[in-house]
């Protein structure tokens, strides 16, 4: 898991064709997930998730 955060104004949004859009795109190419969280007036919550093959299993 990785998070960016800013203290900007907010008001990010994964919109079709946007730059947000297109990292979720490639996050979901590998199985993870990406939320926004960006009320008006900020701060901006950004978060990735991407499993790791093997860290969990049973003997790693």
């Amino acid at each position: 898991m990785i998070e960016v955060w800013d203290n900007g104004d907010g008001g990010a949004r994964v919109e079709p064709g946007g730059r947000l859009a297109g990292l979720a795109s490639r996050i979901a190419g590998v199985d993870g997930t990406l939320s926004v969280s960006s009320p008006a007036g900020g701060p901006t919550l950004v978060r990735a998730e991407i499993p790791v093959a093997g860290i969990g299993a049973p003997g790693v």
